[in-house]
């Protein structure tokens, strides 16, 4: 039978866990294994989001993720950052985004503002 459900306080708990969700993965929801596999999941969930926190991607990084997604060319941003040289500034970590550059990058093309205000990673833009 399967030991009693605790919260995952260490790595130890948290590989454990894992290999039993391993082990119930594609348990039928509503049975004692797919609720357990719920709560498992659940449990890894909340361990990973205070132990392993993913970062929010780099602004810079996110242009170009979203530029590649919708085919968009450095010539189709210029519409929304400015000239080309400007776009080629922002997109080589030479220039910081500006207020309007966010607004229309998130309205235009609709990545988070969030994303766009945080500090690019690569290099310090004045």
């Amino acid at each position: 039978m399967a030991t009693e459900l605790k919260p995952i306080r260490s790595d130890t708990d948290y590989e454990k866990a894992l290999v039993e969700v391993a082990a119930l993965w594609g348990a039928k929801s509503g049975t004692p294994a797919g609720d357990r596999l719920d709560v498992l999941a659940t449990l890894i969930d909340a361990y990973e989001a205070q132990h392993h926190p993913i970062d929010p991607p780099d602004p810079v990084e996110a242009i170009k993720f979203r530029m590649e997604q919708q085919g968009l060319t450095r010539k189709d941003l210029e519409q929304v950052i400015g000239t080309r040289t400007r776009v080629a500034e922002v997109l080589n970590r030479k220039r910081s985004l500006s207020i309007g550059m966010i607004r229309r990058l998130h309205q235009q093309l609709g990545i988070s503002a969030d994303v766009l205000i945080r500090p690019s990673r690569a290099g310090k833009a004045a």
